[in-house]
């Protein structure tokens, strides 16, 4: 997380990760969620604070939620089905339910069919959003297995010379096990910076940086600005110059992987509140011995971390390690949250009568 998205630890309120789960479940389940379904929903949420990956957390996600139950966009007890499958594959209407609760279950399936076959992948369709993309893939992890998970998004990048959004922030995660090193995971969105990030400097009162945003017809804003109410996002590159056509090529990968292959259609159409998902776990034994390629994993992470850094720079880092060691700190000393976010739990909380333990 760059600085400017961090809360500032002098006016935070310090909250540990097993009452913020207990709390955001009470209020799921006040909402009509099941308990089960309720607690992995908190779940999904809690381990994105831990973390630090504060854009899909219990902050940014738990409103849109509320929201999204009480209007009835989300169904709290969706009939979610397998509507087609074969011994690797299977797609599923998930019947509007939460994509926190059932991508997990989505990617329960898959690891299944990777058991049996060596791979299984999954999409869903007539989905609600899933919350951080690495909690999916990273469930592969215990089962020696690499993990992926893809989103297709409603629309709010431009493409590549486009003056008006097509497509969503579309987010890629993939998680690889290693033996002694953190796993390998890596999440981030195709588009320049995820779009939550920009509610996060709204709030924190922090300046955007140039390249991340369009203005009204489509051009680049290529100065620091402050956060806006409305906005576009550039894909990653921002400028054709700067490589924007592969950001832009490669959240279209996700709306096909993601929301054509499902059947129920994409990030644009039918549009928000819609969503569609896709999950893979592959069986690493399927393609080479599982203690051979974790050793193998584990070199290869100590020599991307053991490159000689540039000046100004302390170290090389790569994907994973900086959500492990801030994971390691937070499950230790709890969840700094701006007060502004824990005022709405609390006052959440008295409205529906739920138990507040933060």
């Amino acid at each position: 997380m760059l600085e400017q998205f961090r809360v500032n630890l002098e006016e935070a309120e310090i909250v540990h990760g097993d009452a913020l789960g207990q709390t955001v479940a009470h209020i799921f389940e006040k909402l009509g969620v099941p308990a089960e379904d309720a607690k992995l929903g908190a779940d999904v949420l809690v381990l994105a604070d831990l973390r630090g990956v504060d854009t899909h957390g219990v902050s940014n996600m738990l409103k849109s939620y509320i929201t999204g139950f009480q209007s009835g966009q989300i169904n709290p007890r969706p009939d979610w089905k397998v509507v087609r499958e074969s011994p690797s594959t299977a797609t599923i209407d998930s019947d509007r339910g939460l994509g926190t609760i059932i991508t997990p279950k989505a990617m329960d399936i898959a690891i299944e069919k990777a058991k049996n076959v060596g791979l299984g992948m999954v999409t869903i369709g007539n989905a609600r959003h899933l919350g951080m993309a690495s909690y999916h893939s990273m469930m592969a992890l215990e089962h020696d297995m690499i993990g992926i998970c893809m989103t297709s998004c409603p629309p709010s990048v431009v493409p590549t010379y486009g003056a008006e959004p097509r497509l969503g922030t579309n987010p890629i995660a993939i998680a690889v096990p290693a033996k002694n090193e953190p796993p390998f995971v890596f999440d981030a969105a195709t588009s320049t910076v995820a779009g939550n990030k920009i509610g996060i400097a709204r709030r924190l009162g922090s300046k955007l940086e140039p390249g991340w945003l369009a203005d009204a017809e489509g051009n680049p804003i290529m100065e620091e600005i402050d956060a806006p109410d409305s906005y576009t996002l550039l894909p990653l590159g921002s400028t054709r110059e700067l490589g924007s056509h592969k950001g832009y090529g490669l959240s279209c990968m996700v709306d096909i992987l993601a929301g054509l292959l499902t059947g129920m259609g994409y990030g644009a159409v039918p549009g928000r509140p819609n969503f569609g998902h896709y999950v893979a776990a592959y069986s690493i034994d399927a393609f080479t011995p599982v203690d051979e390629f974790k050793e193998q994993m584990d070199e290869w992470l100590q020599m991307m971390k053991s490159t000689k850094p540039a000046p100004g720079h302390e170290r090389v880092l790569v994907a994973g390690q900086p959500e492990a060691e801030v994971e390691a700190v937070r499950r230790k000393e709890g969840i700094p949250f701006h007060p502004e976010v824990l005022e709405y739990i609390r006052d959440t909380c008295a409205e529906l009568s739920v138990t507040c333990l933060v």
